[in-house]
């Protein structure tokens, strides 16, 4: 059961994750968490680089899809001026979301990865669904209540995976 909390890869930021590479893995489409993977939890707008990023994957014809856990205000506001699809209200790690993420990209689950900063909503949430998943450190230190309630449980489902010997990444999330 624990492994369904495992991604299938862990990156520094959202910055490692390039076009090349997912179209090495086949990959067509991005569901990806907003707050704490793509910018700070706190941050109302896209920075100048995380735009950047979002056009490489555009000119690729790479599509993207915010799914958040978050309020309609917060993940319409930013999603909306870089014209990027996004899903509200998603509940992470239930599976309706992902599934309507698939519909708005018109892809398949074969052709579509999953990006989060968090194991227990975007990981576990991506598995269930049979996605490659993408394990990011969040981008802030700080984190609303019900975050750093999760953040409790996931160090302790990493240490059982160091234990295990199934971390392939040197450094462990905080």
């Amino acid at each position: 059961m624990l492994k369904m909390f495992l991604p299938n890869e862990h990156v520094k930021d959202i910055y490692e994750i390039t076009p090349e590479k997912l179209k090495a893995r086949g990959i067509k489409g991005v569901i990806t968490d907003l707050d704490n993977t793509l910018v700070e939890w706190d941050r109302p707008n896209a920075t100048p680089k995380l735009i950047e990023w979002l056009s490489t994957l555009e000119k690729e014809n790479i599509k993207v899809t915010i799914v958040s856990n978050n309020s309609r205000e917060r993940v319409e506001s930013f999603s909306t001026p870089l014209k990027i699809q996004y899903i509200f209200r998603a509940r992470k790690p239930l599976q309706a979301a992902f599934h309507r993420a698939l519909k708005v990209m018109n892809l398949n689950k074969d052709d579509v990865c999953v990006i989060g900063d968090q194991l227990l909503t975007d990981v576990f949430g991506g598995n269930r669904g049979g996605f490659h998943t993408i394990l990011v450190v969040p981008v802030a230190s700080t984190d609303g209540f019900w975050t750093r309630f999760n953040r409790f449980l996931e160090r302790r489902i990493l240490n059982w995976f160091k234990k295990k010997g199934m971390l392939t990444w040197e450094e462990q999330k905080n």
